[in-house]
């Protein structure tokens, strides 16, 4: 878990920085050269098989260590801890990854088929034709409120997921001195907040017409 954890955790870091450069403001160029780069370059789709295989891997192993868990303690505390124990978030890991679960098959859906198996609308940069993702983006969410609201409680689930997962995945790999395990909270906290921020921005942006 904590292996599969922070290769997500790599991922959402440059999956963020890509999907940045709607705010170039420069009609979408920046974005669709990005992700043409992304999408065609064959270190980058191996790169996107493995990303495939880890969220698989990272998702059995949480719904099976879920399973192991309940069966090893079928009899709640006969007082509950509460926030006291530990952070509700983290006791509800499981319930906020099926969210973010179900957030990313919607996810798939709208982007990621079709720039790969469907027909797309197309633009050309220095002779180079691509696939008009910035279009699609705008075409996917302006106007579509509930589709953004969706995507916002997508991203606060991520956000609850990752202030317990990011230093839970550095504890499973042996980090237990004190003094970096203050860092790796305070970084977990900052990255908690400020990446799922940043992946909310971007439909609501388009929802509000802010990019263009």
């Amino acid at each position: 878990m904590g292996l599969t954890g922070i290769f997500l955790i790599a991922f959402l870091i440059v999956h963020v920085g890509l999907n940045a450069c709607i705010w170039a403001m420069d009609g979408g160029q920046m974005f669709n050269v990005a992700a043409h780069f992304m999408g065609s370059t064959v270190v980058m789709r191996i790169l996107e098989i493995g990303l495939f295989v880890f969220f698989v891997l990272h998702i059995v192993q949480a719904y099976t260590l879920e399973v192991q868990n309940r069966r090893k303690r079928s009899v709640g505390y006969a007082v509950p801890m509460g926030n006291s124990g530990s952070k509700w978030y983290s006791r509800y890991m499981g319930w906020l990854g099926t969210l973010i679960l179900l957030f990313l098959i919607v996810h798939l859906r709208n982007f990621w088929i079709p720039s790969r198996f469907l027909d797309m609308n197309e633009v050309t940069y220095n002779g180079v034709e691509m696939h008009d993702l910035f279009g699609l983006m705008k075409d996917t969410f302006a106007g579509n409120t509930w589709l953004v609201a969706l995507y916002v409680l997508g991203c606060i689930s991520l956000a609850y997921h990752l202030m317990h997962g990011f230093q839970s995945a550095f504890r499973s790999l042996g980090v237990f001195n004190s003094r970096y395990l203050h860092l790796i909270n305070a970084l977990g906290l900052g990255f908690a907040i400020i990446v799922p921020l940043g992946f909310a921005m971007m439909p609501i942006s388009m929802y509000f017409g802010w990019v263009s």
